[in-house]
């Protein structure tokens, strides 16, 4: 069953849209029927949770998640856990933070995640923003948004200080912003876990930008390799190379988090991971966020666990999400179709799942 009050409060038509064939497909997996959205009160006893956004604790023990097989998500014990701003350090060991903040999880992390901070002041702002110019351009980045909604890249000082200028004081100080060192010719790879009726997956793959219906660039889809089993099943089948790098700087994320946060626990998770140039010109790679949510690549996941279910002799699999703004078109055979229609917001678009067929079986 979904749940969203108290968290967003505001889906687009097709994020809606999208949940609820995620839902679907779920119950479908766990052989159990669907409820639509209702009043705590009302829910049968055993009630299996897909929230629009990560739990914290509270929340999650006054709904009755006790483990990662009561929901298809995550539950951290601090909000802001949840967050980019755990990524990286704050500027001083006396900069302000929000409760139950863990320094040690920067110093766990810090080999792997690009060079940035974290603040929750004007001051702090223009302190890591100083610091961070000696090395090239700045990425400052809301915490909270997703997609690279709200990110601007300043070159120097004055710019920094127009950015600031422009960003909300009560939310950078409820919530922080982070500014981290910018790299071009980015691209994106995620790495992730997901099990859903006893069957766990992991999985790295790519990210794809398309062209939204007003000539920006948007988030296109991703593509996924899955194995059947946990990241040390994942590791096997993985060279050296940009992949191995990126699977491995994930699983230090993720053990940093589970290390320095006591009380986290998360069916699905999903680390994006940068690869670009740094301004030296120097290649790089770097672990930028955690989502304990379902996002843009859960189809491709749900359609991966899928697979596996009606094939138990399946151990890889390669499945897609895509996003196509723009005309409606019929999608591929065999694919599942999420979205397609207009929607307020965003325009025409079509949204869609698919396992490709050159999966290997042992």
């Amino acid at each position: 069953m979904p749940f969203t009050r108290g968290l967003r409060g505001h889906a687009s038509l097709h994020e809606t849209m999208t949940r609820e064939e995620i839902v679907h497909r779920v119950a479908e997996l766990k052989g159990c029927p669907f409820a639509e959205e209702m009043p705590q009160s009302l829910w049968p006893k055993h009630t299996y949770l897909i929230p629009s956004d990560t739990l914290h604790a509270d929340a999650a023990q006054r709904l009755g998640v006790r483990g990662e097989d009561d929901l298809l998500g995550g539950v951290v014990p601090y909000p802001f856990v949840a967050t980019k701003a755990i990524t990286h350090p704050l500027v001083s060991p006396t900069a302000p933070a929000p409760e139950g903040w863990n320094a040690e999880f920067a110093a766990r992390v810090h080999s792997v995640v690009l060079p940035g901070y974290s603040a929750y002041s004007p001051q702090d702002v223009m302190t890591a923003g100083e610091k961070l110019l000696a090395l090239g351009p700045v990425r400052v980045k809301p915490v909270c948004e997703t997609g690279g909604r709200g990110q601007n890249v300043v070159a120097d000082v004055p710019a920094l200080a127009a950015c600031l200028a422009e960003l909300d004081n009560a939310g950078l100080v409820g919530q922080g912003v982070v500014l981290e060192h910018n790299l071009t010719q980015v691209e994106t790879l995620s790495v992730g876990q997901i099990r859903v009726a006893g069957i766990l997956a992991s999985y790295h793959g790519r990210q794809r930008l398309t062209r939204d219906n007003h000539g920006a660039l948007a988030y296109g889809g991703s593509d996924l390799t899955v194995v059947r089993g946990d990241f040390h099943a994942l590791l096997a089948t993985l060279p050296p190379g940009a992949e191995r790098t990126a699977v491995d700087q994930a699983l230090v994320y993720d053990a940093a988090v589970r290390a320095c946060y006591p009380g986290f626990f998360a069916s699905r998770i999903n680390y994006d991971i940068a690869q670009g140039v740094r301004s030296s010109g120097e290649w790089c790679s770097g672990a930028l966020e955690q989502s304990w949510r379902i996002g843009g690549a859960t189809g491709a996941e749900l359609a991966a666990l899928e697979a596996f279910y009606d094939q138990r002799s399946l151990r890889t699999v390669r499945a897609s999400t895509v996003e196509v703004f723009g005309p409606l078109e019929a999608i591929p055979r065999g694919a599942t179709l999420y979205f397609q229609g207009i929607d307020p917001e965003v325009g025409p678009l079509t949204k869609y799942a698919l396992v490709h067929t050159d999966g290997h079986t042992a």
